[in-house]
């Protein structure tokens, strides 16, 4: 991977490419819990399908209006976009990218202590996977 991200693949190609996978990793969780959730309230019939579809959306794409592919995108273009211009492959560039990525996950709740901790959670999580991945 070292050799794709050092000049081979556009980092907006690598950003396309997690968004694509991590929505279609929702709309496959929507296509699972919807049926379900459905059948819990009661639904059948077109509003059971109707249910499914939104359910299918909202994981896909939008959750509880947070964007996990918008996400995932700017993660992946920030760590490809800073691991080029320090022309290093390890922990920090997780370490950073995972810090703006957590920000923006929390920044519609509006409180700078849930921006701050989702910041520093990501970050943590992002640089020790990539830590592991790079010794």
């Amino acid at each position: 991977m070292e050799d794709e991200i050092n000049g081979a693949v556009p980092c907006s190609s690598l950003a396309v490419d997690s968004i694509l996978r991590v929505g279609t990793a929702g709309a496959i969780w929507g296509l699972c819990m919807g049926p379900y959730d459905a059948r819990k309230q009661g639904l059948s019939g077109v509003a059971r399908a109707s249910f499914v579809a939104k359910a299918v959306g909202e994981f896909g794409f939008q959750y509880g209006n947070r964007t996990y592919g918008l996400v995932a995108g700017i993660y992946m273009i920030t760590r490809c976009g800073i691991q080029r211009y320090r022309r290093q492959n390890d922990w920090v560039n997780g370490l950073v990218a995972g810090a703006l990525a957590g920000a923006v996950f929390a920044a519609r709740t509006r409180s700078w202590t849930q921006v701050i901790g989702m910041a520093g959670l990501v970050s943590v999580f992002s640089a020790a996977a990539d830590y592991s991945r790079t010794s």
